[in-house]
Formats: C-alpha cells, sequence, structure tokens
C-alpha cells in the first residue's frame, strides 16, 4: 500500500531536490521510517507523509548547499513525454523554473512549489512546514522577488513548433551555418553545460549570440557529428538526446520563448550520473 505513494510523493521531493536519486531515497528513508512509526495522532496519512517528504527534501537540499561547487550544476532531466498519461509527472517542474529556482533557499522553494506548483493555502504551508501563514506569505514573497529578476516569462511548449525549430538548429549546426544558427537565437541567449565530475565539457557557460552560436557548432563539429538525435520533452520543455548505439551521451533542453519562437537557453547535461535513468 506505501508503494503506492512512489508516484505522488515524488514531485515534491524531485522540484525540491532537482535530483531523481536524491528524490527517490528520500521519499524510501520517509516510507521506510512511517513503517515503524507509531501511528497514533496521524488522521491523514497522504498529509502526513507529504510533510515528511516535503521537510527531508528541504534537510537534503540544505546539506546539498553546504559543499562548495566550481562547475555549473544543472537539475537532472526527466522525461515528461508521457505526461498527459501521468499525473505525477504532470507536476513536475518546467526545466527552466528548476534551474532558476536554485536561486532560492530551500524554504522558499518549498513555499513555491506548493503554494504556485500544487494550490496550497498559506494555512496548509504553515502546518507542513511547522510555520506561521505570515511566514509563508513573506517567503512566498522572496521567492517570487527573486525569480522575477531572473525569469522571462513561460517557455514554449507545443510538440509541433518546438520540434520544426529543433530541426531547423541541427540543420544549421550539421551545415557549419552560423548565420541560419544565430537567426534561431535571442541575442541574450545563455548557454550552460554540466558535466558533473566525469566529463570535461568545452565550456559550462557561455552567454550572447555570437559567442553562443560560434561554441555550439565548434562542439557539434568536435564532438556530435556522429551522434544520433532525438527529440523529447524533458520536463514539459523541448530536447534533444544525442545518442551513439544505444548508448545517451546527452541530453540538452531548450527554452523557446513563445513570442518569437527565439532559443532563449540551451542547458546541456552530460553528467552520466544524470542521464542513468533516461535513454532507450
Amino acid at each position: 500500500m506505501l508503494q503506492d505513494y512512489q508516484h505522488t510523493l515524488f514531485p515534491y521531493a524531485y522540484n525540491i531536490l532537482g535530483s531523481v536519486e536524491d528524490a527517490k531515497d528520500t521519499i524510501q528513508d520517509v516510507l521506510s521510517n512511517y513503517v515503524s512509526a507509531q501511528k497514533e495522532g496521524i488522521e491523514n496519512e497522504k498529509a502526513y507523509l507529504v510533510r515528511s517528504v516535503i521537510n527531508q527534501s528541504i534537510n537534503a537540499k540544505n546539506k546539498r548547499k553546504t559543499v562548495n561547487y566550481d562547475s555549473v550544476w544543472l537539475p537532472e532531466p526527466v522525461a515528461t513525454e508521457e505526461a498527459d498519461k501521468s499525473l505525477h509527472l504532470r507536476d513536475i517542474g518546467s526545466y527552466t523554473m528548476l534551474i532558476l529556482m536554485e536561486a532560492l533557499n530551500p524554504k522558499e522553494r518549498a513555499v513555491f512549489i506548493l503554494k504556485e506548483g500544487f494550490g496550497y493555502s498559506h494555512e496548509e504551508i504553515a502546518e507542513v512546514l511547522s510555520g506561521t501563514v505570515e511566514q509563508s506569505r513573506k517567503l512566498l514573497s522572496r521567492a517570487k522577488g527573486k525569480l522575477d529578476q531572473r525569469k522571462r516569462g513561460a517557455p514554449l511548449t507545443n510538440k509541433t513548433i518546438s520540434a520544426a525549430i529543433l530541426d531547423q538548429y541541427l540543420h544549421a549546426m550539421r551545415k557549419g551555418d552560423i548565420q541560419r544558427l544565430e537567426n534561431l537565437l535571442s541575442q541574450d541567449i545563455v548557454f550552460h553545460a554540466d558535466g558533473g565530475t566525469k566529463v570535461n565539457v568545452a565550456k559550462k557557460f557561455c552567454t550572447g549570440i555570437h559567442d553562443v552560436s560560434q561554441l555550439l557548432v565548434y562542439v557539434f563539429d568536435k564532438f556530435q557529428r556522429e551522434f544520433t538525435f532525438e527529440f523529447t520533452m524533458i520536463n514539459h520543455e523541448p530536447a534533444l538526446l544525442f545518442f551513439l548505439g544505444t548508448k545517451l551521451y546527452g541530453c540538452q533542453v531548450f527554452s523557446i520563448s513563445p513570442d518569437d519562437n527565439k532559443i532563449q537557453r540551451i542547458s546541456t547535461v552530460l553528467d552520466p550520473d544524470k542521464l542513468k535513468n533516461m535513454g532507450r
């Protein structure tokens, strides 16, 4: 019976942690502890487990924040191609939003996710976090203030339009056509690459249409020309998976403006530890 909660609890843990493995570990710990816990006074089992997962996720996120990272860190991608058929996938945060939420502290992130993602009231959030309504309101206000300084609006999620744009993107890359590529990018495009500790990347961070287009063509020519590319949706945003045979080597997630169909952000995940839950 408790295993039925795995899918229900996953979006809560993952949206806070940005890691599939950490989310699964957190949920497993909570469920294991619940089995041996005294059940007196627990009137709503689901609410109790959600509360436990959220608070344990906050603690885990705080611990990870104490580690010094001298490189780009990107969330672990989750395939959401089948989100229409799966409730727990529908609740997964967009890739762009997960990146932006790295600017929040774990409690701000939890409040923002519960209020904006799951529709919790401030009274319910206060109960989950063992705080007050006023604290919840202040945390949400701070979170929105930080995010408003960084976000550009909701990205494009239409699969048909996105697939057509990425088809043009790949064509420009294969031809080494800088001009055609730049026509697809926004002027202030941002590029990130996360190879973790196992893969050296050509460049971890790059901005600006000229520098990013030059970098993309260089990387494609030197490292990606032999790959086959597969279009998919990752965290509700268009993405390309890089395969050599059946082995997955990379995942590139694109944030595309719905206003002018320009690519605003490219997030490239090359860390094999973050790709092991994906693939064919």
